[in-house]
């Protein structure tokens, strides 16, 4: 039985929500996020693979949230629970009981772009198949009766039956749809097309969250004021500017006052904040200094892209042989 919305998905308009993302957003670093930087509305865990086979772990389910996040309500609130699953997979099952954890928020990755995950006809590769698609998001709202929103791209190979899919999902329940701005071939080439979601936002009455492409306070403001989305959701721009939803709730009134010699001023602040948070939380896991430095590298991708030589700043950060010498090159930023 299909459930009426009952609450808002990702609460009152103008949230911005950390988007999940693959070996980054657990519970580990979703703790040090929520410590540094409160003003993110919303978290994500990054996405459980339902498995096709075996036995279904609630213990496993669990730790994929967080222990922690659980016993923290004020955090759990603002958790969502991201699976990805495909036709084989044991989705009523593990659905089930994700229900029986109270999770409050489930929600569908019909995104990724990965070749593993779209050849095994999961992530974004049901957006193909609008028949096993329903199939699948009725599974999943029969049998979670909280909040149940999905994230998808603007299509598979291309735009085809586009208003047709935001159409299935009003239609089955599903309460929110957050719309990456690019097909899956485009992987995260070129510039997200925000006409996209200017378009859902006209063909649902469910909340349309932007996502694509958003790097800066600037360019948070001109989506909000450009699509009408209900929220945003902030993937690699969050990875480069953790703490940009503090920015923005600091100076999206007054744009004026941020220039690029205060945004790089206050970066090397940050970061030395971020790391350092991020390695007590891992410590508490206990990651030893090999899996903490793998981390910290594949963490720094965009960190570095505003300051004068980027390249060669992260280049010492990449080829730093321990963990000593990566906050070494931290401490001399």
């Amino acid at each position: 039985m299909i459930r009426v919305m009952k609450s808002i998905p990702y609460g009152q308009k103008g949230a911005l929500i950390f988007a999940p993302m693959e070996g980054v957003t657990d519970e580990p670093y979703r703790l040090a996020m929520s410590r540094l930087y409160p003003e993110w509305d919303y978290y994500s865990t990054d996405f459980y693979r339902v498995p096709t086979v075996g036995n279904i772990s609630v213990k496993t389910l669990r730790e994929h949230f967080g222990e922690s996040v659980f016993k923290k309500n004020e955090i759990r609130k603002k958790t969502t629970y991201q699976i990805l699953t495909t036709a084989r997979a044991q989705t009523e099952d593990v659905v089930r009981a994700i229900n029986e954890l109270d999770v409050d928020h489930l929600d569908l990755n019909l995104g990724c772009p990965s070749k593993k995950v779209n050849a095994h006809r999961g992530g974004a590769y049901l957006l193909s198949d609008l028949d096993e698609l329903r199939r699948i998001i009725r599974i999943i709202r029969q049998n979670f009766d909280r909040t149940f929103t999905v994230k998808i791209r603007i299509g598979y190979r291309d735009d085809s039956n586009f208003v047709d899919r935001l159409k299935l999902f009003e239609d089955e329940g599903v309460e929110a749809i957050t719309l990456h701005a690019r097909t899956r071939d485009q992987l995260y080439q070129g510039i997200a097309d925000w006409s996209y979601i200017k378009e859902a936002v006209k063909n649902v009455s469910i909340p349309v969250i932007g996502n694509g492409d958003v790097w800066n306070v600037h360019d948070v403001v001109r989506m909000f004021e450009e699509c009408g989305c209900h929220a945003i959701m902030i993937g690699r721009g969050a990875l480069k500017t953790p703490w940009l939803a503090t920015l923005y709730k600091e100076f999206s009134k007054n744009l004026d006052f941020i220039s690029d010699e205060y945004l790089l001023s206050i970066r090397t602040e940050h970061l030395q904040l971020y790391f350092h948070e991020l390695e007590k939380e891992y410590r508490k896991v206990e990651l030893s200094d090999g899996h903490i430095l793998k981390r910290f590298k594949s963490f720094s991708r965009y960190l570095f892209d505003d300051y004068q030589d980027g390249e060669k700043v992260r280049g010492n950060f990449l080829r730093s042989e321990n963990l000593s010498q990566f906050k070494y090159f931290l401490d001399t930023l």
